[in-house]
């Protein structure tokens, strides 16, 4: 471990007694289709599918597709884990995601998703990504932690 690791007990904190799972959302999508989406549709596609903390993040990288796939596969998972889809309840912007201290994909709402998260009784959305060159996956989770 290096010294920016979290204790044992910091890392369990993290991870709630008693939480409910409520659903579960995954997608896989293959890295090519999405660029060729942005080839076709350019600023249009990036605009109407990620927030800006999103392309931001991803341009940063030198190949930026397979973390905008990744990005892509999570909004499906979270809209899944909603069982609304893509739609009028829930827009390709409704979440964005972004890192935490560990660098663990993490999920901020907006206020659409927030008013589902509450209609549902969930109290978060947990996401984890992954990517070859070629394709990407998400899973989303919609939990309902303990009250305290």
């Amino acid at each position: 471990m290096s010294a920016e690791d979290p204790s044992l007990e910091e890392l369990a904190a993290t991870f709630p007694v008693g939480a409910i799972l409520l659903n579960v959302g995954v997608d896989v999508i293959e890295v090519d289709r999405v660029r060729k989406v942005h080839e076709r549709q350019k600023e249009r596609f990036l605009k109407r599918v990620y927030t800006q903390e999103e392309q931001d993040y991803c341009f940063s990288k030198s190949n930026p597709y397979p973390h905008l796939a990744a990005r892509f596969a999570a909004k499906e998972a979270v809209s899944k884990t909603f069982s609304t889809g893509i739609g009028k309840l829930f827009s390709w912007t409704s979440c964005s995601v972004y890192h935490g201290p560990r660098m663990q994909p993490l999920v901020r709402l907006d206020d659409l998703g927030k008013a589902l998260l509450a209609a549902l009784g969930a109290t978060e959305v947990r996401i984890t990504l992954s990517h070859t060159k070629a394709t990407a996956v998400a899973v989303a989770v919609l939990v309902k932690e303990p009250v305290s």
